[in-house]
């Protein structure tokens, strides 16, 4: 008999569970809040489920929580975390604490969907140790959850605001299982964060973002963009060879078309692209879309050989695309000191772990 990830089960499959081995109905309701609302690592934790039905729930669901190997912490709050996954590979996860003086806070996980990644951009140092496998939705979920259980241990009112799918791995290539995990962090009887406080970042899977439009039109969605030209993309994301920005144009055009919803553009802005032509030519491919430019000053990477622009090339980048009609920002760094910024997560090497 197949032993299923508790982690990764929706509450109607853990009904249909919990049916098929003569637990009543309201045990799947007090599994499901355990797990995905309490956070709770072991079977033991479960106070008002029963020493037997444990025994027979463990023998149909398995509940292994990530490994912590190492939790690093910026001077600015930001926190990133080290998990060893059941097979042995390793991932990055990234807690942001956003603090506000008019709005309220918000907590802000950053989740890796994949060991490694297969696109391969030249900025990112994900990429540059390829493609292990996609994450199993329990993977996924369990990031949040082992954070929230571990920051809870300071701050028991801790609460997980808001997810990015922006760690190690492309979304859209591990697609049903993000969506999955989607729906569990946004259920009511679960962590309950919303549909449109969860963003996927992508690299221009075309196909999936038309399919994301049709499937879940609430998520935010942003476009790792970088460049208006095809010849620069292609090395920059060697995806751009299979969807080009005319096809990764017409699905966002498709997307926003159906969610009337805002695509965010990310832009890795160089010391070498942050020039007046460049900016020019993003506004022309812009022109008519509904969306907004994230401008993210290259980080440092071993390996990447690219220099970080000055603050001076990227207000003036900004202007250009600010004249031009087109909604622009900078984005807020978060964590850089300990390598958790954007394009920075890795697996470690084993040697060092």
């Amino acid at each position: 008999m197949e032993i299923i990830e508790l982690r990764g089960c929706s509450d109607d499959e853990l009904i249909v569970i919990c049916q098929e081995i003569g637990l009543k109905r309201f045990r799947a309701n007090q599994l499901f809040q355990w797990v995905q609302q309490k956070a709770v690592r072991t079977w033991e934790e479960m106070k008002n489920i029963g020493e037997r039905d444990r025994q027979v729930l463990s023998s149909r669901l398995s509940l292994y929580p990530l490994e912590k190997v190492r939790e690093q912490r910026s001077k600015d709050g930001t926190r990133k975390y080290l998990f060893r996954l059941g097979d042995g590979e390793t991932i990055e996860c990234v807690l942001m604490d956003y603090a506000r003086a008019r709005s309220r806070d918000r907590q802000t996980v950053c989740v890796s969907t994949q060991v490694g990644c297969a696109v391969g951009c030249a900025f990112c140092a994900t990429g540059l140790e390829g493609f292990r496998r996609n994450l199993s939705v329990a993977e996924i979920v369990g990031q949040v959850l082992d954070i929230t259980h571990d920051v809870r241990k300071e701050d028991p009112e801790f609460q997980v605001t808001n997810i990015v799918f922006m760690g190690m791995g492309e979304p859209l290539l591990n697609y049903d299982q993000v969506l999955k995990a989607i729906r569990l962090f946004n259920h009511g009887q679960g962590l309950n964060i919303g549909m449109r406080r969860m963003t996927i970042s992508t690299c221009g899977v075309a196909p999936k973002i038309i399919q994301l439009a049709s499937d879940n039109p609430q998520v935010g969605l942003a476009v790792s963009l970088h460049t208006a030209q095809d010849e620069v993309r292609n090395q920059l994301i060697p995806m751009n060879r299979r969807y080009p920005l005319d096809q990764l144009m017409a699905a966002c055009r498709e997307y926003t078309r159906v969610t009337h919803r805002r695509i965010t553009f990310e832009v890795a802005v160089t010391a070498e692209n942050a020039t007046r032509e460049e900016a020019e030519a993003l506004a022309r491919l812009l022109d008519g879309q509904f969306g907004h430019v994230n401008l993210i000053p290259v980080n440092p990477v071993v390996g990447t050989g690219m220099e970080r622009p000055n603050l001076e090339q990227i207000k003036k980048f900004a202007q250009v695309l600010e004249d031009a009609g087109v909604s622009v920002s900078s984005r807020e760094e978060r964590g850089t000191d300990i390598d958790a910024a954007c394009g920075q997560l890795r697996r470690e090497w084993e040697g060092e772990l």
